[in-house]
Protein backbone atom coordinates (compact mmCIF):
# COMPACT_ATOMS: atom_id res chain seq x y z
CA UNK A 1 0.00 0.00 0.00
CA UNK A 2 1.56 3.15 -1.05
CA UNK A 3 1.85 6.07 1.90
CA UNK A 4 0.19 8.85 1.66
CA UNK A 5 1.62 12.23 1.70
CA UNK A 6 0.26 15.48 3.72
CA UNK A 7 0.26 18.59 1.74
CA UNK A 8 -1.18 22.24 2.73
CA UNK A 9 -2.40 25.00 0.84
CA UNK A 10 -2.45 28.73 2.26
CA UNK A 11 -5.46 30.40 0.77
CA UNK A 12 -7.25 33.84 0.44
CA UNK A 13 -11.01 33.05 -0.41
CA UNK A 14 -11.47 36.19 -2.20
CA UNK A 15 -8.67 35.20 -4.58
CA UNK A 16 -9.81 33.04 -7.71
CA UNK A 17 -6.28 31.83 -8.60
CA UNK A 18 -6.06 30.56 -5.46
CA UNK A 19 -9.59 29.03 -5.76
CA UNK A 20 -8.96 27.16 -9.20
CA UNK A 21 -5.35 26.02 -7.73
CA UNK A 22 -7.65 24.23 -4.82
CA UNK A 23 -9.97 22.98 -7.19
CA UNK A 24 -7.03 21.42 -8.92
CA UNK A 25 -5.57 19.92 -6.05
CA UNK A 26 -8.95 18.05 -4.51
CA UNK A 27 -8.82 16.29 -7.85
CA UNK A 28 -4.55 15.80 -7.61
CA UNK A 29 -5.95 14.39 -4.25
CA UNK A 30 -8.12 11.46 -6.07
CA UNK A 31 -5.52 10.24 -8.46
CA UNK A 32 -2.17 10.86 -6.21
CA UNK A 33 -1.24 9.88 -2.55
CA UNK A 34 -1.74 13.09 -0.93
CA UNK A 35 -4.29 14.71 1.29
CA UNK A 36 -5.02 18.16 1.11
CA UNK A 37 -4.92 20.36 4.05
CA UNK A 38 -5.72 23.55 4.01
CA UNK A 39 -5.08 27.10 6.11
CA UNK A 40 -5.61 31.12 6.13
CA UNK A 41 -3.13 33.40 4.13
CA UNK A 42 -4.52 37.07 3.80
CA UNK A 43 -4.14 39.16 1.04
CA UNK A 44 -4.71 42.43 3.49
CA UNK A 45 -2.11 41.14 5.73
CA UNK A 46 0.46 40.65 3.18
CA UNK A 47 -0.37 43.78 1.84
CA UNK A 48 -0.68 46.22 4.82
CA UNK A 49 1.38 49.33 4.48
CA UNK A 50 2.42 48.76 1.02
CA UNK A 51 1.89 51.56 -1.45
CA UNK A 52 -1.24 49.77 -3.49
CA UNK A 53 -3.51 51.55 -6.69
CA UNK A 54 -6.70 52.85 -4.43
CA UNK A 55 -9.23 50.04 -6.19
CA UNK A 56 -6.97 47.44 -5.22
CA UNK A 57 -6.87 48.83 -1.57
CA UNK A 58 -10.42 49.37 -1.41
CA UNK A 59 -10.72 45.61 -2.56
CA UNK A 60 -8.12 44.65 0.05
CA UNK A 61 -10.38 46.60 2.92
CA UNK A 62 -13.62 44.57 2.57
CA UNK A 63 -11.02 41.37 2.49
CA UNK A 64 -10.69 40.85 6.08
CA UNK A 65 -14.37 39.79 6.78
CA UNK A 66 -13.85 36.03 5.22
CA UNK A 67 -10.26 35.60 6.74
CA UNK A 68 -11.28 36.07 10.19
CA UNK A 69 -14.49 34.26 9.74
CA UNK A 70 -12.30 30.79 8.21
CA UNK A 71 -10.09 31.53 11.26
CA UNK A 72 -12.72 31.96 13.86
CA UNK A 73 -14.10 28.72 12.90
CA UNK A 74 -10.78 27.04 12.66
CA UNK A 75 -10.67 28.02 16.26
CA UNK A 76 -13.96 26.72 17.49
CA UNK A 77 -13.97 23.36 15.20
CA UNK A 78 -10.57 22.56 14.74
CA UNK A 79 -8.54 23.35 11.29
CA UNK A 80 -10.24 20.29 9.29
CA UNK A 81 -13.47 22.53 8.76
CA UNK A 82 -11.48 24.90 6.56
CA UNK A 83 -12.05 22.33 3.48
CA UNK A 84 -15.35 22.27 3.90
CA UNK A 85 -16.22 26.25 4.89
CA UNK A 86 -13.12 27.03 1.81
CA UNK A 87 -15.81 25.41 -0.32
CA UNK A 88 -18.96 26.66 0.63
CA UNK A 89 -17.45 30.00 0.39
CA UNK A 90 -15.28 29.76 -2.85
CA UNK A 91 -18.16 28.22 -4.58
CA UNK A 92 -20.49 31.51 -3.88
CA UNK A 93 -17.24 34.51 -4.36
CA UNK A 94 -16.05 32.80 -7.70
CA UNK A 95 -18.53 30.47 -9.92
CA UNK A 96 -21.40 32.34 -8.13
CA UNK A 97 -20.56 35.61 -8.44
CA UNK A 98 -21.96 36.57 -5.34
CA UNK A 99 -21.30 39.35 -3.29
CA UNK A 100 -19.33 39.09 -0.10
CA UNK A 101 -21.24 40.16 2.61
CA UNK A 102 -22.70 39.15 6.11
CA UNK A 103 -25.70 36.86 4.02
CA UNK A 104 -23.05 35.10 1.95
CA UNK A 105 -20.77 34.42 4.91
CA UNK A 106 -24.08 32.90 7.05
CA UNK A 107 -24.86 30.88 4.30
CA UNK A 108 -21.55 29.41 3.80
CA UNK A 109 -20.68 28.22 7.30
CA UNK A 110 -24.44 26.80 7.81
CA UNK A 111 -23.55 24.98 4.60
CA UNK A 112 -20.64 23.96 6.37
CA UNK A 113 -22.14 22.68 9.10
CA UNK A 114 -20.99 25.25 11.30
CA UNK A 115 -22.42 28.35 13.78
CA UNK A 116 -23.88 30.94 11.03
CA UNK A 117 -23.08 33.53 14.11
CA UNK A 118 -19.12 33.33 13.47
CA UNK A 119 -19.73 35.48 10.44
CA UNK A 120 -19.60 38.28 13.24
CA UNK A 121 -15.82 37.24 13.58
CA UNK A 122 -15.83 39.29 10.19
CA UNK A 123 -15.84 42.81 11.45
CA UNK A 124 -13.46 42.03 15.17
CA UNK A 125 -9.93 42.59 15.61
CA UNK A 126 -10.03 39.36 17.79
CA UNK A 127 -8.79 36.96 15.41
CA UNK A 128 -6.21 39.12 13.67
CA UNK A 129 -3.21 37.78 15.46
CA UNK A 130 -4.48 34.16 14.75
CA UNK A 131 -4.47 35.04 11.15
CA UNK A 132 -1.20 36.84 11.24
CA UNK A 133 -0.01 33.39 12.70
CA UNK A 134 -1.61 31.64 10.13
CA UNK A 135 -0.17 33.63 7.27
CA UNK A 136 3.34 33.42 8.69
CA UNK A 137 3.42 30.23 8.72
CA UNK A 138 2.38 30.11 4.95
CA UNK A 139 4.59 32.83 3.57
CA UNK A 140 7.90 32.59 5.56
CA UNK A 141 9.57 29.34 3.34
CA UNK A 142 8.63 31.13 0.23
CA UNK A 143 8.72 34.99 0.30
CA UNK A 144 6.36 37.72 0.95
CA UNK A 145 6.91 38.78 -3.18
CA UNK A 146 4.23 36.13 -3.81
CA UNK A 147 0.53 35.83 -2.79
CA UNK A 148 -1.67 33.12 -3.09
CA UNK A 149 -1.41 29.59 -3.56
CA UNK A 150 0.91 28.82 -1.51
CA UNK A 151 1.82 24.71 -1.12
CA UNK A 152 3.74 23.35 1.15
CA UNK A 153 4.72 19.50 0.11
CA UNK A 154 6.93 16.52 0.64
CA UNK A 155 9.79 17.02 -2.49
CA UNK A 156 9.46 14.54 -4.96
CA UNK A 157 13.11 12.78 -3.50
CA UNK A 158 14.34 13.39 -0.51
CA UNK A 159 11.11 13.67 1.50
CA UNK A 160 12.04 17.11 2.91
CA UNK A 161 8.89 19.63 2.72
CA UNK A 162 9.38 22.60 -0.30
CA UNK A 163 7.14 25.28 -0.54
CA UNK A 164 6.59 27.28 -3.61
CA UNK A 165 3.66 29.92 -4.54
CA UNK A 166 1.29 28.49 -7.16
CA UNK A 167 0.79 27.15 -9.87
CA UNK A 168 -1.19 29.76 -11.30
CA UNK A 169 -4.04 27.62 -14.04
CA UNK A 170 -6.84 28.14 -15.42
CA UNK A 171 -9.39 26.27 -15.54
CA UNK A 172 -8.48 23.70 -13.20
CA UNK A 173 -7.37 20.37 -14.73
CA UNK A 174 -9.32 17.09 -13.91
CA UNK A 175 -8.18 13.40 -13.40
CA UNK A 176 -5.17 12.24 -14.30
CA UNK A 177 -4.02 15.39 -16.26
CA UNK A 178 -4.06 17.21 -12.40
CA UNK A 179 -1.96 14.20 -11.21
CA UNK A 180 0.16 14.70 -14.41
CA UNK A 181 0.40 18.14 -13.34
CA UNK A 182 1.39 17.67 -9.83
CA UNK A 183 4.29 15.56 -10.41
CA UNK A 184 5.71 18.18 -13.10
CA UNK A 185 5.25 20.83 -10.31
CA UNK A 186 6.93 18.89 -7.75
CA UNK A 187 10.03 17.77 -9.70
CA UNK A 188 10.13 21.70 -10.33
CA UNK A 189 9.75 23.08 -7.08
CA UNK A 190 11.89 20.25 -5.75
CA UNK A 191 14.68 21.08 -7.73
CA UNK A 192 17.35 22.85 -5.82
CA UNK A 193 18.21 26.34 -7.19
CA UNK A 194 14.39 26.59 -9.65
CA UNK A 195 12.62 29.77 -9.00
CA UNK A 196 10.43 30.36 -11.61
CA UNK A 197 8.68 29.35 -14.94
CA UNK A 198 6.22 32.14 -15.97
CA UNK A 199 4.11 33.81 -18.97
CA UNK A 200 2.17 36.54 -19.72
CA UNK A 201 -0.98 35.58 -18.16
CA UNK A 202 -3.40 36.28 -21.52
CA UNK A 203 -6.56 34.08 -19.66
CA UNK A 204 -9.03 35.13 -16.97
CA UNK A 205 -10.33 32.51 -14.18
CA UNK A 206 -12.55 30.09 -15.92
CA UNK A 207 -14.60 28.39 -13.22
CA UNK A 208 -16.06 25.12 -14.67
Amino acid sequence: MVERSSVDMWFDPICPWAWLTSRWLLEVEKVRPIDIQFHVMSLSVLNDGRDLPESYRTMLDTAWAPVRICIAAEQAYGPQVLRDLYTALGTRIHPGKQERGPELYRAALAEAGLDPDLAEAGDSTEYDTALRASHDAGMKPVGLDVGTPVIHAPGPDSGDRIAFFGPVITPAPKGEAAGRLWDGVLLVAGTPGFYEIKRTREARPVFD
